[in-house]
């Protein structure tokens, strides 16, 4: 049985390298199979009122609306302020984790990839969303 098979994945990344790693490791896993992408803050902003995802993976430096305020966005709009967002970035400079979490993000990994950690993370936060949405 797949607890995680219907929730939604939206991964914000403009790398299409990086892009490929998130998503081969979502399907490594086996339990994520509803998964939307967008490469840019705008869609991402478009793509998560359209698609309504559980949880976000956004990297923050992206072209044409960065990840801070793309979040700061999608957490603005009422039906997404529950959504959880992790800050997946290669911006690990002293300061960026509390930015990124002061923009609205839930947590932040750095790049490269821990896989495990990444795993961890994402089940964490879509049993925490479940928790919330339920509520």
């Amino acid at each position: 049985m797949s607890f995680y098979g219907n929730k939604k994945i939206l991964v914000v990344e403009d790398e299409v390298d990086n892009l490929k790693v998130i998503l081969s490791i979502l399907e490594y896993v086996g339990k994520y199979s509803n998964i939307a992408t967008a490469d840019n803050g705008i869609d991402a902003v478009k793509v998560a009122q359209q698609f309504k995802p559980d949880l976000i993976l956004m990297d923050l430096l992206l072209p044409k609306m960065d990840g801070w305020e793309a979040t700061s966005r999608i957490k603005s709009i009422p039906e997404l302020k529950n959504v959880q967002i992790i800050a997946v970035t290669a911006h690990a400079m002293y300061g960026q984790e509390k930015k990124a979490l002061a923009s609205g993000c839930d947590d932040y990994i750095t790049k490269p990839i821990d896989v495990h950690s990444l795993i961890k993370k994402v089940e964490e936060y879509l049993e925490k969303g479940s928790k919330i949405t339920s509520q």
